[in-house]
């Protein structure tokens, strides 16, 4: 059964106690963590300095970083995250010109690459590269701000890029990104994700901590996860 991961977005921790917020997110076993990248440009925000992701990797060096860049450049962010020891690395479809060598860059850098799908984007406009791309982030909020709602629509997008995959023969994973609580999540994990960013409602801001929620949050992902495993072992009967 595939491992589904659970990716909390340190921009919706309290910056006054992000080390300790970190460290609860290590107690409760999370091993990717997601940091936004924002150049105040592509998006009208600021979020994290590539230095954080430096910091986080130094501290942390069990836990791999998830690094989600909003940037009007994407391609000049590859030397300073691979140096920061980024393992994963995305950005937006329609921030570059050059996707395919973009993606390239990174991965030849030692970094997984991906892109970006925002709302408002055809989920096919990955299409030309497909089979380049490590994963995909499709947005389910506008992007540039933390703690926004599930956008009505969402899931029907994640069925076309699940579908999309399966026609095209890539192997890409999909990463949700945006709104993600335990009812969201368990239907996107039904629906082909493996990558999930979660925030304040399912992660922090909890009553119970940080840590217990991570936990509760995997256990009911896994459960959702057999259901997608049982449902792709009856198609793959059925083909028989």
């Amino acid at each position: 059964m595939t491992r589904i991961v659970n990716a909390p977005s340190l921009a919706n921790c309290d910056l006054l106690t992000l080390a300790s917020d970190v460290e609860q997110l290590v107690d409760g076993g999370v091993d990717l963590v997601h940091v936004d990248v924002m150049d105040g440009h592509y998006v009208p925000n600021l979020c994290f300095p590539v230095s954080a992701v430096a910091d986080l990797t130094r501290r942390h060096p069990e836990v791999r970083v998830d690094a989600h860049l909003m940037v009007d450049d994407p391609g000049a962010y590859v030397e300073r995250l691979a140096a920061a020891g980024a393992h994963y690395v995305s950005f937006h479809a329609d921030s570059t010109r050059f996707v395919r060598r973009t993606l390239a860059a990174y991965q030849a850098a030692g970094m997984k690459a991906g892109v970006a799908i925002n709302p408002s984007h055809p989920v096919d406009i990955i299409e030309p590269y497909m089979k380049d791309l490590d994963y995909v982030v499709l947005m389910t909020v506008e992007p540039g701000f933390a703690g926004q709602r599930f956008l009505a629509g969402s899931l029907e997008r994640l069925e076309q890029l699940d579908d999309l995959r399966t026609r095209s023969g890539a192997d890409f994973e999909i990463e949700i990104d945006g709104g993600i609580d335990h009812e969201y999540g368990a239907e996107c994990v039904r629906r082909g994700a493996t990558i999930l960013v979660t925030g304040i409602y399912a992660v922090f801001q909890q009553p119970d901590g940080i840590a217990p929620a991570v936990r509760r949050f995997d256990a009911a992902m896994a459960a959702a996860a057999a259901v997608r495993a049982d449902a792709d072992e009856a198609r793959r009967v059925a083909r028989r």
